[in-house]
């Protein structure tokens, strides 16, 4: 059923039912990084409190930063183009023309790669992934004219039907006359709105069978010429979350799994700070009636000799020595269970300007058995939606070709699908090391198909194989084309010995002319 009130009516009413997740993300935000999600009514000019403890904010920074390698690998593309052959032989299309078209596509992605390189999705997607870390919620944006944008928690609202998929968004943008066109200002200004008046720029994404609806408003007044629909595949508005729970329209961060630990680490840290400053603070206490004097004692320069009595002066001390030892073996033991959580701990990859695709299949392995079947939705919610609204983006802009929506699709080559491509390419190379072994070398040729070899090792590396690896049809013709070859070689010495018999027996059978007579 289709929505009929403003966006700002749709706001308002999903808004009372984000008010727990906010208060999550604020909790978890201040033990983390406390700019992600300020408490309400932060502004440009307010403060922000800094946990005693960094550890939760080291923690969420590596996070985010692997997850970025993992997703958007620098040096490698993240998804690939597949192409049905199938049904395009069933066409009678032919091979070589296919052949032709795999090439282009990989030149299409290359030139995606260039654009998410040019533009600033990597520095968005990086943003995103720390929201959903610490928050469990992000909203992507991507218009018609490039680039990307993230909506924070505090500035959208969701509703998701029961199989997880959104039904309703609405975003909330607190505008200025500066940044507002000339038109529009001048709209305002005829409606009664002065310069210094708030403006609220509410826009609705409602999902409406396979199309998405948007529209927007300001101040629950109507913009008729924002009233537009799309795709369902290819909107720009792209809801993310950490982890899905069922029931629920907005997700769970990671840090909020790990709210109890930091919580204790950050009173612990604090009380082991404060404490350790009580107990360097050094007081001198002098007897009143004794007869050393305080200020004698305050005046003198060291080394002075001055009169009084040694009993007279007593030093103030906090005795808090084991207490502060059980609280900093607490908080180490804590820290390390953090660490371990946050993969602070984890040498993997280098700190090297590019990384090799080991690496990055290794860190990937590590995230996925150390975060569960993140990428399972990630991949799902955020890496092939991202990749189908940019390249029809591209192809809006004349970027990129049109391209047979049926027969060409965007796979996602990592996360999961690199983990599974990576263990066939382990366990490929353990079959035949064993097998080498066992019945040795000779063997294993004899009885390993070579070229099928090279073309699982090749997608599991994710490598397009054609033109590169013959054919069974190339092999053999290049087998008879060395037999013609070598029967030709052997076949001239005795062709030529043959010939020169010949005319030899030419010669001895020729007649010979008997010589005048003198």
């Amino acid at each position: 059923m289709a929505f009929t009130g403003t966006a700002k009516s749709l706001y308002d009413s999903l808004e009372g039912k984000r008010h727990q997740y906010l208060d999550r993300a604020r909790a978890c935000s201040r033990l983390t990084l406390p700019y992600v999600m300020p408490d309400a009514g932060f502004g440009p000019s307010s403060r922000l409190d800094t946990p005693f403890q960094g550890v939760g904010a080291r923690g969420a920074n590596n996070l985010a930063s692997k997850l970025l390698l993992a997703l958007l690998p620098p040096n490698a593309p993240f998804f690939r183009l597949n192409i049905d052959t199938y049904n395009l032989l069933q066409e009678g299309v032919p091979e070589e023309f296919i052949s032709e078209v795999e090439g282009t596509l990989q030149q299409v992605e290359e030139t995606v790669m260039d654009e998410i390189s040019r533009e600033t999705y990597r520095t968005a997607i990086h943003s995103a992934l720390k929201h959903l870390i610490i928050t469990g919620n992000a909203l992507l944006y991507l218009p018609d004219d490039g680039g990307i944008r993230v909506f924070h928690l505090d500035r959208f609202v969701i509703e998701r039907d029961a199989m997880g998929h959104f039904t309703y968004i609405a975003t909330k943008e607190t505008l200025s006359f500066a940044t507002l066109d000339e038109t529009m200002k001048q709209a305002l200004f005829e409606s009664g709105y002065k310069e210094n008046d708030e403006i609220n720029l509410y826009t609705a994404v409602c999902r409406e069978g396979k199309k998405v609806r948007i529209f927007q408003d300001i101040n629950g007044a109507a913009l008729p010429e924002s009233d537009g629909t799309y795709p369902l595949d290819k909107n720009p508005f792209i809801p993310l979350r950490f982890s899905r729970v069922d029931g629920e329209s907005y997700g769970r961060g990671y840090v909020e799994e790990y709210l109890g630990d930091l919580q204790s680490l950050e009173a612990l840290t604090r009380a082991i700070v404060e404490g350790s400053a009580a107990s360097a603070k050094v007081l001198f206490l002098v007897n009143p009636n004794g007869t050393t004097r305080g200020r004698t004692l305050a005046e003198s320069p060291n080394g002075a000799i001055v009169q009084g009595n040694a009993q007279d002066v007593s030093v103030l001390q906090v005795q808090k020595h084991t207490d502060l030892r059980v609280a900093q073996e607490t908080a180490l033991a804590i820290k390390d269970r953090l660490g371990a959580a946050f993969l602070l701990t984890s040498g993997v990859v280098r700190n090297a300007e590019r990384v090799t695709a080991e690496e990055i299949r290794m860190l990937s392995q590590e995230l996925e058995s150390a975060l569960g079947g993140l990428y399972s939705l990630l991949s799902t919610e955020m890496q092939l939606p991202v990749v189908t609204r940019l390249m029809d983006v591209m192809k809006k802009k004349k970027k990129l070709p049109t391209l047979p929506k049926d027969v060409v699709k965007p796979v996602i080559v990592t996360g999961v699908e690199a983990l599974g491509r990576g263990n066939d390419l382990q366990k490929l190379d353990l079959f035949l090391a064993g097998a080498a072994q066992v019945v040795g070398p000779e063997a294993v040729a004899q009885y390993v198909n070579v070229g099928e070899y090279f073309k699982r090792r090749a997608a599991s590396l994710g490598i397009k194989t054609n033109g590169l690896v013959k054919s069974q049809e190339e092999m053999q013709a290049e087998a008879q084309q060395m037999q013609q070859a070598a029967l030709m070689e052997k076949a001239a010495p005795q062709g030529v010995k043959a010939l020169s018999d010949q005319m030899l027996m030419a010669q001895q059978q020729q007649p010979v002319e008997e010589q005048p007579q003198e």
